[in-house]
């Protein structure tokens, strides 16, 4: 399985690594700790020297209850970064938003791959991608960010995510994007409670068989904080078991915080894989 993302191609053949990076004032994990440029240049280096394949820039929390960002601030704090990126390195960066307008600027400074928590479900981001090049992740939420934990219900969970995925990647394909060009992503902690987020990491195998890899993100989030009873901060364990677990189950990429961690545990899961039969 491969991805096209800007000029160049993944080959998903083996699981790849998704830094964060936020850049953000107000993100569950780490905000504020990267807002100021230099540190977020640093810390992008030090998971690209760690293992990452891909950097992932945010430029608005997204966590449950956050506000909007409007798009002049969100630019401010994504483009340098993003500019700087990429005159230095040919790993992929990707831009995390679901703003047409941003997605059209950071295309247009280079962007390898944009990835909205909302799908695709504004026909303007549509637009802004179709055609261009880019890698185009497609994730499930349901709401928005302010509401989406109040009391999130579903009656099948599995099969009305993977439904929702597939019709938005359909959205897209007869929008003229190619197939090689889309990811998608179920979501954990965007709208479900912790018995749907442990049901669809259980069913991954749902997604990862369909045509288009899967991309998988529950980096230090409540589900684990839940099941452990760690705060965010000590949270590094449960959330390289999750990324490992998904990866089994068939993850393309996994969006993580501690890139040297789980690459680590990325590279013991090939190596028993590589043992099976042909």
């Amino acid at each position: 399985m491969m991805l096209q993302c800007g000029k160049g191609r993944l080959d998903l053949s083996r699981p790849h690594i998704m830094g964060i990076l936020n850049v953000t004032p107000d993100s569950f994990s780490d905000g504020g700790r990267f807002i100021e440029p230099s540190r977020a240049l640093d810390h992008a280096r030090q998971m690209m020297a760690e293992g990452a394949d891909i950097i992932d820039i945010g430029g608005e929390s997204t966590r449950p209850g956050a506000e909007a960002v409007s798009e002049e601030d969100e630019l401010a704090r994504v483009l340098p970064i993003l500019e700087i990126l990429k005159s230095e390195t040919d790993v992929p960066v990707s831009v995390d938003t679901s703003k047409p307008g941003v997605m059209r600027r950071v295309i247009a400074a280079g962007a390898d791959i944009i990835n909205d928590v909302r799908g695709f479900q504004d026909p303007q981001a549509v637009e802004a991608v179709a055609d261009s090049q880019v890698g185009l992740c497609i994730m499930h939420m349901l709401g928005e960010p302010r509401t989406m934990q109040s009391d999130p219900r579903y009656r099948e969970v599995v099969r009305e995510i993977r439904g929702f995925l597939m019709d938005q990647a359909a959205v897209l394909m007869d929008a003229g994007v190619d197939r090689h060009r889309i990811m998608i992503d179920p979501g954990f902690g965007f709208g479900k409670t912790l018995e749907h987020n442990l049901t669809l990491l259980r069913e991954l195998g749902a997604f990862s068989a369909s045509a288009f890899p899967v991309l998988v993100g529950m980096s230090r989030k409540s589900m684990i904080g839940k099941v452990i009873d760690r705060p965010v901060e000590e949270r590094v364990h449960g959330s390289v078991a999750v990324a490992s677990l998904a990866a089994w189950l068939g993850a393309s990429v996994v969006r993580v915080h501690d890139v040297a961690a789980t690459r680590d545990a990325l590279a013991m899961i090939q190596a028993v894989k590589a043992t099976a039969p042909a």
